[in-house]
């Protein structure tokens, strides 16, 4: 097997990374994310990695930032991170996660947050790998009825 490295995703990579949500949700996904992850590559404080072994990529995370939002001045949200089912288990998460942090605190940003299921233990766990707390936040949610 390929060594797996971890580097900024670029506008080609989108494909692949559509593929691989695909493969864990058994769901196609709509047309619009693929330019939603476009948009994410244009901001510069936005922090998009991919991991990849030879030239195909097997995970990917999305981290953007937010300005204003909830009293914050400036903060980090993870949308979205996947990995290739035949990849899961190498630590390939944790090390795409450790890259988003790290771009992140280089751009002066310190506040990362990100939202989970609160019955989802492997992605809790895997979040509090990387160093993430229960926040002050509570989420709430309203639906049309």
């Amino acid at each position: 097997m390929s060594t797996v490295e971890i580097r900024r995703m670029r506008e080609k990579d989108i494909p692949e990374t559509i593929a691989i949500r695909e493969r864990i949700t058994k769901k196609k996904v709509p047309k619009f994310w693929q330019h939603e992850i476009a948009i994410r590559l244009l901001e510069s404080d936005n922090q998009c990695f991919v991991a990849t072994s030879g030239k195909k990529v097997v995970g990917y995370i999305l981290g953007e930032t937010k300005t204003l939002d909830f009293g914050v001045t400036k903060s980090g949200w993870l949308v979205d991170v996947a990995i290739d089912p035949n990849y899961m288990g190498q630590g390939i998460g944790k090390r795409l996660g450790k890259a988003m942090l790290r771009g992140f605190n280089s751009k002066g940003i310190n506040r990362i947050f990100t939202a989970v299921r609160w019955d989802s233990s492997d992605l809790l766990t895997f979040f509090k790998s990387i160093g993430f707390e229960r926040s002050e936040f509570i989420n709430l949610e309203r639906r049309k009825k």
